[in-house]
């Protein structure tokens, strides 16, 4: 029997060329919203900082801002990079999260800056790096069982809360501390494809079941890009192409419109550069990219995949939502 597969959205409430930091919080929303009324399973935003093009630095804000505006859909992050944060303080947010809009709150835990080292020496005042990742999950769960491991320091709101905990990667590293942990895992597929496999295979071969799952439960995060014609997918995707070259270039700004073009833009080193860093990506027509997805996640023995949608059209980045789903269900 075919195992059920949820479709999830990931954005970085991306900010567009010409347009403000406040119209890409507005659009982030609306998207959430679209995405919740075509049937997506959860909307995750990521933690970034010191990036003209990206909006969503102050994370458990927008979550808070976006599951204030939706009713049912979970909403989360991909994810609060814990290093940058004193565990309390994160469970604290995601407690007051939690009970205000109960059973709907996801926290995925990343160990990554998601930024420079300058910004990063910034916001770790404190002196902490990815190497205090698995005390600083230890400590920050501690926080939310009914009875604090330390009487002395609670956090309220947040203390008993039922807020999932996911370990997010781009490498083995939190593939095998979920496995070990017996939590559920999220891997970025969408700027990490080669690694999907051996860190997915890590995974399965060191879970152990926990009292949070009996079985692994896995995520992959991927581009995806609909339109009405595969060529149209393409020309909107070129947006998503900038993006990467601009980061490559080490000159990350906003999110380009699309270009009829390519060529005119990137030399051919550096679209094969771009292109395999996009190679974990999924173009086309509606029906083309939702077969080929669950072809995906069949092969990986996933059980959700998340799928990123970078467009500068708002509109269109929209309807590609709505062409996946209508496709896929």
């Amino acid at each position: 029997m075919t195992q059920q597969v949820n479709v999830s959205a990931l954005n970085l409430a991306p900010v567009r060329e010409g347009k403000s930091v406040r119209e890409a919080l507005q659009h982030t929303i609306r998207s959430a919203q679209a995405a919740e009324s075509y049937g997506y399973h959860r909307f995750w935003v990521a933690e970034h900082h010191n990036m003209h093009g990206v909006a969503s630095s102050a994370t458990a804000v927008l979550i808070g801002q976006i599951a204030q505006a939706t009713k049912t859909i979970r909403v989360g992050s991909g994810g609060i990079m814990l290093p940058n944060h004193a565990p309390l303080i994160i469970a604290e947010q995601f407690g007051t999260l939690a009970a205000l809009h109960p059973n709907r709150i996801d926290l995925g835990l990343g160990r990554a800056p998601g930024t420079d080292q300058l910004t990063a020496q910034a916001l770790r005042r404190n002196g902490q790096s990815a190497h205090d990742f698995p005390s600083l999950v230890e400590e920050l769960r501690h926080y939310f069982t009914p009875l604090s491991a330390n009487p002395h320091v609670r956090a309220i709101p947040g203390e008993g809360e039922d807020v999932p905990v996911w370990l997010l990667g781009s490498s083995g590293y939190s593939a095998q501390m979920a496995g070990e942990l017996g939590l559920p895992f999220a891997f970025a597929g969408h700027f990490s494809p080669k690694q999907i496999v051996p860190a997915l295979n890590l995974y399965y071969d060191t879970f152990k079941p926990s009292s949070v799952l009996s079985e692994p439960y896995s995520m992959i995060a991927v581009n995806g890009i609909a339109a009405e014609s595969e060529g149209e997918a393409h020309r909107l995707a070129t947006s998503l192409y900038q993006q990467f070259l601009s980061m490559i270039r080490n000159r990350p700004g906003k999110l380009q419109p699309a270009v009829e073009n390519m060529d005119t833009i990137w030399s051919p080193h550096e679209e094969q550069l771009v292109m395999e860093q996009l190679s974990g990506s999924f173009i086309g027509d509606g029906k083309t990219v939702a077969q080929q997805l669950k072809e995906f996640a069949s092969t990986l023995r996933v059980n959700e995949v998340m799928i990123q949608t970078t467009v500068y059209d708002e509109d269109k980045q929209i309807d590609s939502y709505k062409q996946i789903m209508d496709a896929w269900q």
